[in-house]
């Protein structure tokens, strides 16, 4: 659903249920609530006004038409489901553009044109995407994307594995079986071709918080989030998605049966093994050198 569709069903619905928005039915205050660019506020209420639910009054401004007056109902009409998280979108995107492995510079104005949406949004975004260490914020020069470099994501690996199995080693006395049992039962396995795996990743979060070292929540949180994006992406592809869920599960198991040796084993080939998708990309002209 695009932005433009979903601001006129939005505002078909609360016209017809009488729950207007708390705000004016003006462009600057309904790009601000919807929290996107003119555009598509204009285009909506412009289609509003086409099918009589809107009209202008002698003063030029907007107001509902006695044809969308609040209707007597049992139940009130329901809101339309906002589109897709934008964030989440604007993330894949930038994933996407980052594995080409080209380090390119993205505008504001521009960005926030091409999604619907308002400039303060796309900025905010922005700013968590450069905290998660997507992209790098140039003073005069606008944002610049991090490319990915498959060397890059070796040297993680490396460091993560001796990281997290030292996390698991220090954290083993302070497991919680309930919490095991709800990490285990939270990643489930379809149970036929149409059916999606569901993916919980919070058992890596899990160990390294029990573990109790500050030092390694730091490399994880400094080093980790850009990594997190790549491997979120990652697990869209349902193969994957199917085969991290298995590992998960693997861990899991051997932790609740205190198999120590096999949960270390397991999460040792879990970190290192489980990127298909991203391991295949070639290597970046630098790293040929």
């Amino acid at each position: 659903m695009s932005m433009t569709t979903y601001i006129k069903e939005d505002l078909s619905v609360r016209l017809q249920s009488g729950q207007l928005p708390p705000v004016a039915l003006t462009l600057n205050s309904l790009a601000e609530h919807y929290q996107v660019s003119f555009t598509p506020v204009r285009a909506a209420l412009a289609e509003l006004v086409e099918e009589g639910l809107l009209h202008k009054g002698t003063n030029r401004r907007l107001a509902a038409s006695p044809e969308s007056s609040p209707k007597r109902r049992k139940k009130p009409l329901p809101l339309p489901a906002p589109p897709r998280d934008a964030f989440v979108a604007i993330a894949n995107d930038m994933v996407q553009l980052s594995l080409q492995g080209e380090s390119v510079y993205l505008r504001e104005e521009a960005t926030a044109e091409k999604y619907d949406m308002s400039r303060s949004a796309i900025r905010n975004i922005f700013h968590r995407l450069a905290g998660a260490g997507m992209l790098d914020h140039i003073p005069r020069h606008g944002w610049r994307l991090r490319p990915f470099r498959r060397e890059d994501l070796q040297a993680f690996i490396e460091v993560r594995e001796v990281l997290e199995l030292k996390a698991l080693d220090l954290a083993r006395p302070h497991l919680e079986v309930d919490r095991l049992q709800a990490l285990l039962n939270g990643n489930i396995l379809p149970q036929n071709k149409a059916e999606l795996p569901v993916v919980d990743n919070n058992l890596h979060a899990y160990i390294i918080a029990r573990a109790g070292n500050s030092y390694i929540q730091d490399f994880f949180e400094r080093q980790g989030r850009y990594y997190e994006l790549l491997f979120h992406w990652e697990d869209q592809d349902r193969a994957t998605a199917i085969e991290t869920v298995r590992q998960h599960r693997e861990i899991l198991q051997a932790l609740l049966n205190k198999n120590w040796r096999a949960a270390r084993r397991a999460l040792s080939h879990h970190i290192r093994f489980n990127h298909p998708i991203l391991s295949r990309i070639q290597p970046t002209a630098r790293s040929q050198k």
